[in-house]
Order: C-alpha cells, then sequence, then structure tokens
C-alpha cells in the first residue's frame, strides 16, 4: 500500500500514484483529489522506501505508522499541541522507544505524524503488507565481543 503513496519534494501532502509513463507519473494528491504529472526532475519518494533510524537499525515507515495507528486507537494526532508543549518527542518515544535520538530530528517526526493524520483522514489502517513467512527469515547474531 505504502507503495503506491508518494511524497515529493517541494509539494505538500502526499500523493498516490495514477499512472506512468515515459519519464512522468500522473498523480493525485490524497487530499484534494487534483491529478497533475510528476516529471522525472521532481524528486519523488514512496513512502514504501522509508525508514526511521532506532538503536537496533533502521525500521521501515509502514511499521512505525502501524505502531503510531495502535498507540493512538486509530485516531489523529494533534501535531500543532505536541509542538506548543514541547511534547513531540516524548509522543513518539512512547510509541518507539528506540528510536536514535540524535538522528531523527523534530522535523522528522513532525512530518511522521502529519503523514499519519493526512493517511488516517484518507481511510488508511494499515500500513504494511502481509508477507507470506519465508524460512529464509532474518537471524540475530549472539555473539558478543569479549
Amino acid at each position: 500500500m505504502l507503495r503506491e503513496i508518494l511524497a515529493i519534494t517541494g509539494k505538500p501532502g502526499l500523493f498516490k500514484i495514477i499512472s506512468q509513463g515515459n519519464r512522468v507519473l500522473l498523480v493525485e494528491d490524497l487530499k484534494s483529489k487534483k491529478r497533475f504529472p510528476a516529471h522525472s526532475r521532481d524528486k519523488v519518494v514512496s513512502l514504501g522506501d522509508i525508514a526511521m533510524y532506532t538503536d537496533s537499525g533502521d525500521k521501515p515507515l509502514g511499521e512505525i505508522l502501524d505502531l503510531v495507528y495502535a498507540h493512538n486507537d486509530g485516531k489523529e494526532i494533534d501535531v500543532k499541541a505536541l509542538i506548543s508543549e514541547g511534547k513531540l518527542r516524548d509522543e513518539f518515544e512512547a510509541v518507539i522507544p528506540d528510536f536514535d535520538k540524535e538522528r531523527v530530528y523534530d522535523n522528522d517526526i513532525k512530518k511522521l505524524f502529519t503523514w499519519y493524520n493526512l493517511l488516517v483522514s484518507e481511510g488508511y489502517t494499515k500500513f504494511t503488507e502481509d508477507e507470506p513467512a519465508s524460512e529464509t527469515g532474518e537471524t540475530q547474531d549472539t555473539e558478543s565481543e569479549e
């Protein structure tokens, strides 16, 4: 689902891919439903390709959005109130306790919560795709250096 949702540098909001052409994407603004072309010169990023820094490695945006959704019971977040009260990082830490406090900036958290609000207001409730279980899953290195 997040692979179809795009962020375009210089344009507020999120966009859904409608069609692809030669060096151009036809996108639709999630909120206004207006369609326009995104050219090859525009910096376009799929939300499915975004991850945030944590102490245990990068966490995909879809997993973070699912955790935010569960933490807030599917309700929107009052981002302006969190910023004015100085509790933006506290709210994010309640969701992702091991986020990298040096590499994740307040602006990143604000953008995440703003995107979350926009997606929830447009009816999105699940942000990760169910993948079939595989036997070649990740393994953790349990050895420690002494």
